[in-house]
């Protein structure tokens, strides 16, 4: 992988219950990282190390301003499913040309900020992720580098990432957007589009 990895969105109908089921399959609780109040969401986070963690965000139900459709096809899902990936960028503009090639609705850059249940405050640019489809295997782009800290300090890791597996009905089109982007991973041919995470934790190796 010649891009870093800085985290996968696994998203969710329920937070709560996530966080419940994936400290069962884990043996690690999710940690609640806070509320996203412009998009509506809020999320739990996993460390995988390397910087690299596991986002299992949900609807902000409180939040009644942000209408759908909202980010990262969180109205879209029906179970617990990975639904988009980042990488870490320090090149936006040139990350965003080469996401437009594959569809011009990506590239919008975005900069925001929020206070995390430790009190840390984190700011970011990132390529925004589109509210639709529900799996989309390009992935976005977040650069933390006017961040003082990244959303793995202070989080505790006995969790770590194995490998990222893909599928997708056409990977020749998303291997070509791969190799452009220095993604040294391969895409399985399959009906649906899925990404899927190998994880070692305390529990053992599991893949969501």
């Amino acid at each position: 992988m010649k891009r870093k990895i800085d985290h996968i969105v696994y998203t969710v109908p329920n937070l709560e219950a996530a966080i419940d089921e994936f400290e069962k399959l884990s043996g690690m609780r999710p940690v609640f990282g806070g509320y996203h109040t412009t998009k509506g969401t809020k999320n739990a986070l996993i460390n995988l190390g390397n910087d690299c963690y596991l986002e299992i965000l949900a609807i902000d139900e409180g939040n009644t301003k942000v209408k759908p459709p909202r980010w990262m096809g969180v109205d879209l899902v029906k179970t617990p499913e990975i639904t988009r990936w980042s990488l870490k960028s320090n090149q936006l503009h040139q990350d965003r040309k080469i996401l437009q090639k594959y569809n011009s609705e990506m590239g919008i850059i975005q900069a925001g900020q929020r206070q995390t249940a430790t009190g840390d405050t984190l700011a970011w640019e990132m390529i925004l992720p589109l509210a639709t489809p529900i799996v989309e295997l390009i992935p976005f782009m977040t650069d933390w580098q006017h961040s003082s800290v990244h959303p793995t300090h202070n989080l505790p890791q006995q969790c770590e990432l194995i490998e990222l597996l893909f599928t997708h009905p056409h990977p020749t089109k998303i291997q070509e957007i791969f190799s452009e982007l220095d993604i040294d991973m391969l895409v399985e041919q399959d009906d649906e589009a899925t990404i899927r995470a190998k994880i070692k934790s305390p529990n053992g190796v599991f893949i969501i």
